[in-house]
């Protein structure tokens, strides 16, 4: 008899984040034992850990921009009705080959709705199959620009649907759901708050970083202010005599990576690259680490315990980032600089701020949401969930 299955589903936009948080699951999911299928909808990550995982590459999508409007195929080109078709047609065989029991889609409904054209009937199909699928919301702790009515209510209508669970990625004594979906109260009954999903603790690999600051724009599509201010920061700021290691991304375009580095140049002790897969344990081994305030870096952050000052990310309407900082700063575990007041000077004042700190106290909030989501799905498998 075949293992139990699970197929997860996600789609990348923008940065990389919801990949690298749904492959996290997928990992903790296939160590439960379960046959795990990932279908991935974004551009394509080198270096991404798959162990154990049935990767499936669809035909990657991007957005235009950071209002999330228009939707790019790999040539750049706007996607259209037959595009759309061949992509709806690949999650549906790739489903039907997995054979899973339970069916993990990535933000949907509470965003993504560019991807209806695929999800409803990848739903309709997981919900028709002569054993039903168990369908699970698998979702972060925060929404980004909040919803109006209207949409709130058709992202009940979907839940109450077709979906079963709807896991938080998240810790309630952070910041609750309820406020950036205020309607969470009428689906109490489905949602469970997971703790946020980070990969396992893994002691620090050698002495990468040692002493360092670190600055991080994940992906690096949208990093460029930051990068360059916190150039701009070093010599301003009690750190100054440390090694302050660049990470610029793979996704900062090529003319901004240059004039990056010829910023670099001009100072002493400035290292500048493009990503480094050792980023974690860079992260432990760091007097201070700079980023934006993205899901994933600033879980990886909590969990080295580093010293951290974050710019969110507040282009477009996004208001996650910002929100997520806030809260987290209103614990004491990092200065925040809101992205509207970054300057130089403004970040080597919030580096002195930090330095002057004792690191963050260790399990200062729930990072066990990988763990936690996969033991759930993993009983769900077998049956409907009560």
């Amino acid at each position: 008899m075949s293992a139990s299955g699970a197929f997860v589903y996600v789609q990348h936009l923008l940065g990389i984040g919801h990949l690298k948080r749904a492959a996290t699951l997928a990992r903790a999911l296939s160590a439960q034992g379960l046959r795990v299928t990932l279908a991935s909808g974004g551009a394509a990550v080198a270096g991404l850990a798959m162990d154990g995982v049935d990767f499936v590459q669809l035909p990657p999508a991007y957005a235009a921009d950071a209002s999330f409007k228009t939707l790019l195929d790999e040539n750049g080109r706007e996607v259209d009705e037959a595009w759309k078709r061949r992509r709806g047609a690949a999650l549906l065989e790739a489903w039907h080959a997995a054979k899973a029991q339970v069916l993990v889609i990535e933000l949907y409904p509470f965003g993504r709705r560019q991807m209806r054209f695929e999800l409803l009937p990848l739903l309709e199909a997981a919900s028709a199959a002569p054993r039903r699928a168990t369908i699970v919301c698998s979702v972060r702790d925060i929404l980004g620009a909040q919803q109006n009515r209207e949409r709130q209510e058709e992202t009940l209508a979907l839940l109450g649907r077709y979906f079963d669970r709807v896991l938080v990625h998240g810790d309630p004594g952070v910041v609750s759901f309820e406020q950036t979906f205020p309607a969470a109260e009428r689906i109490a009954r489905q949602i469970t708050y997971t703790g946020y999903i980070v990969d396992p603790d893994d002691a620090p690999s050698g002495d990468a970083g040692k002493g360092e600051v670190i600055v991080s724009a994940g992906g690096g599509a949208v990093g460029a202010p930051i990068l360059e201010a916190a150039i701009r920061a070093r010599p301003l700021c009690s750190l100054k005599d440390r090694t302050w290691r660049i990470l610029a991304g793979n996704n900062l375009p090529d003319t901004e990576f240059r004039r990056l580095a010829q910023l670099a140049r001009a100072q002493e002790r400035v290292e500048l690259e493009r990503s480094r897969p050792d980023f974690t344990t860079l992260l432990a081994n760091s007097t201070l680490c700079i980023s934006q305030a993205g899901y994933n870096t600033l879980m990886e952050t909590i969990r080295a315990r580093a010293r951290a000052v974050v710019v969110p990310f507040a282009g477009g309407r996004e208001s996650e980032q910002t929100l997520r900082a806030r809260c987290f700063a209103a614990r004491g575990l990092l200065e925040l600089v809101e992205e509207a007041a970054l300057t130089p000077q403004a970040l080597a004042a919030a580096v002195d701020r930090a330095a002057r700190k004792a690191k963050p106290a260790p399990q200062a909030i729930d990072l066990d949401g990988a763990g936690k989501s996969a033991a759930l799905i993993g009983r769900w498998t077998g049956r409907r969930p009560e």
